[in-house]
C-alpha cells in the first residue's frame, strides 16, 4: 500500500478518538466517527447518531485491544442490535505512540499506533465496491441552498436541523451531511428542511 492509495470503505467506521481517526484517514476513505473515548457513556447525542445510522447501514467498530477498549466496545454492542455491526480486531503489541512519552497503563499500542499495512489489510473485505451503502444525492450546495452553511444562522439552524432528525447538536457541516446521506433520501431531506426552515435560502438569512 502506497502512501497515496486509500481504501473506499461503504460502512461508518467508529474508533475510540481523534488520533485513531487521523490514522484511519491516512488508510481509508470513508465516514470515521469517534466515541470521545468514555464520553459514549454519558453523550445521549452521540448514542442516537449511533443508532440512526444503524438504522441504514451496518456499522465497524474498531477499538483498542486494551481493557478499555473492551468496555468501549461492549457499550457499542449494547446500543446497536449486533446484526449491525462489524467488529474488527486489532493484534494486542506492546509499545508506545509516537506522541506518547509513556506507554499506557497496559503498555500496549492503540488503534493510532498500528501500521498503515496492518489496518489496510483489516478493511480491504470492506473496500472499493465489494460492499455498498446507498447515500442520497445531498451535497454541500443544498447545505448552503438551504441556509445550513455559509450564513450567519446556519450553526443554530443546523443544530435544530440534526434534532430534528434525531441526531446531536454541534455536528460539523462535514459530519452531518455524511450522516444525511445515510439516514435521509433526497425527499426525505427536502421535507424534513422544508418543515423545519420554511423560509431557508441565501437571501432570507
Amino acid at each position: 500500500m502506497t502512501e497515496q492509495t486509500k481504501l473506499a470503505v461503504a460502512y461508518p467506521v467508529i474508533v475510540e478518538g481523534k488520533y485513531d481517526k487521523l490514522r484511519l484517514e491516512s488508510v481509508i476513505e470513508g465516514t470515521i466517527l469517534t466515541t470521545d473515548g468514555f464520553g459514549i457513556f454519558k453523550k445521549a447525542e452521540k448514542q442516537a447518531l449511533f443508532r440512526a445510522l444503524a438504522s441504514k447501514t451496518p456499522l465497524i467498530i474498531l477499538t483498542d485491544s486494551d481493557g478499555a477498549g473492551k468496555v468501549i466496545r461492549g457499550h457499542l454492542s449494547s446500543l446497536i442490535p449486533s446484526d449491525r455491526l462489524i467488529q474488527l480486531y486489532i493484534p494486542r503489541i506492546s509499545g508506545v505512540e509516537k506522541r506518547k512519552q509513556e506507554p499506557s497503563a497496559e503498555g500496549v499500542l492503540g488503534v493510532e499506533g498500528m501500521e498503515r499495512e496492518l489496518l489496510a489489510r483489516l478493511f480491504l473485505p470492506f473496500s472499493d465496491g465489494q460492499v455498498s451503502v446507498e447515500r442520497a444525492n445531498i451535497t454541500k450546495t443544498d447545505f448552503y441552498l438551504n441556509g445550513l452553511t455559509g450564513h450567519t444562522e446556519s450553526r443554530r439552524k443546523r443544530d435544530a436541523f440534526a434534532k430534528s432528525l434525531g441526531l446531536p447538536e454541534g455536528m460539523t457541516p462535514s459530519a452531518l451531511l455524511a450522516a444525511v446521506q445515510i439516514i435521509c433520501t433526497k425527499e426525505e431531506y427536502q421535507a424534513a428542511v422544508d418543515k423545519l426552515l420554511p423560509t431557508a435560502g441565501k437571501e432570507t438569512l
